[in-house]
């Protein structure tokens, strides 16, 4: 199982909203909320790493959500073996292959 923090971002006067379709989503629970600021602090529960980058992903995608990223990142019981990258996590940049996880997440 994996649990991921997630740092969501709206306007202010639309957080009610945000926080309302994040709570919708399956393994999606607020646990904090900036209203001045429109920051929201919500925590993501996936199967594994795959399930759990599709659910930043629906993050991402919610109307009125200026920025979302996973800030924090908890790996229990993965039964699988990585042996690279998983794909989705590989970006092209000046044809050079980069890790799409933020820096701060890789150390």
């Amino acid at each position: 199982m994996n649990f991921s923090g997630i740092l969501v971002m709206s306007k202010p006067d639309h957080h009610t909203q945000v926080i309302a379709a994040l709570n919708a989503l399956e393994g999606v629970e607020v646990h904090q909320v900036d209203a001045a600021t429109g920051r929201i602090v919500a925590v993501q529960e996936a199967e594994d790493i795959h399930a759990e980058i599709e659910g930043v992903k629906r993050i991402k995608a919610i109307p009125q959500v200026i920025m979302a990223e996973m800030v924090y990142h908890y790996l229990a019981d993965d039964e699988r073996t990585y042996e690279a990258m998983p794909p989705e996590l590989i970006e092209q940049q000046d044809g050079f292959e980069t890790c799409a996880v933020p820096a701060y997440l890789n150390s």
